[in-house]
Parts: C-alpha cells; sequence; structure tokens
C-alpha cells in the first residue's frame, strides 16, 4: 500500500516561495506517475504538476507554467513541488498522488489512486 505524506505548507506573501515535499512509502511498482493537485474552497480539486518517476519527465497545468517546479529525489523517496512567484490564486490545499501504469500528466484527479493528507498554502496580497 502506497503512503503519501506531505508537508512544507505554510503562508507568505505574493511574490515569495515555497517548497512542498512528499515522502512516499510502500511502493508495489517499479514505476509511477506522481502528481500534485490542488483545490481551493469551493472549487474542485486540479492538477498541477506531473512527473514520471522511471523518466523524471515532467508536464505541467498551464497556470502554473515557469514558475512551479516538481522534482523527486529517489534516494528519499521523495516528491518536491518547488513553488515561485506564487500569487493569491495559488491559496488552496495541495496533495500528492500517486498513479501506477497508463500515460503519465496532468490527468483528473480521478485517474489517481493514492492521496496523501494535503498540506494547506497560502498566498496574501
Amino acid at each position: 500500500q502506497v503512503q503519501l505524506v506531505e508537508s512544507g505548507g505554510g503562508s507568505v506573501q505574493a511574490g515569495g516561495s515555497l517548497r512542498l515535499s512528499c515522502a512516499a512509502s510502500g511502493y508495489t511498482a517499479s514505476n509511477y506517475c506522481m502528481g500534485w493537485f490542488r483545490q481551493a474552497p469551493g472549487k474542485e480539486r486540479e492538477g498541477v504538476a506531473v512527473i514520471y518517476t522511471g523518466s523524471s519527465w515532467t508536464a505541467y497545468a498551464d497556470s502554473v507554467k515557469g514558475r512551479f517546479t516538481i522534482s523527486q529525489d529517489n534516494a528519499k523517496n521523495t516528491l518536491y513541488l518547488q513553488m515561485n512567484s506564487l500569487k493569491p490564486e495559488d491559496t488552496a490545499m495541495y496533495y500528492c498522488a500517486a498513479r501506477i501504469g497508463g500515460i503519465c500528466y496532468v490527468r483528473p484527479p480521478r485517474d489517481f489512486g493514492y492521496w496523501g493528507q494535503g498540506t494547506q498554502v497560502t498566498v496574501s496580497s
């Protein structure tokens, strides 16, 4: 059973930076599509970025391209999301998720079977 634990959320002013971490354990497959998602109050959960663990291939939602970077440390089984130039509209609960198999892209949340508990990011203007 894959377990995911996020950390690193917090409150920052617009233009600031945060780095989220997702510690993974219980891997049962060789490679995964790992992703970061976010959900703001009253809105649907949306994909932010994904990375394929086998090749480090990445993809991003248009809203975060050029500002966010997804990466992984295989030795530590940890996924990261570096968020720069943060905007108030980036305020949300951020979730780490994993999927086994299939093409790795910013897929709908329903396509991911493993989820962390989330970490809150608040950006003030």
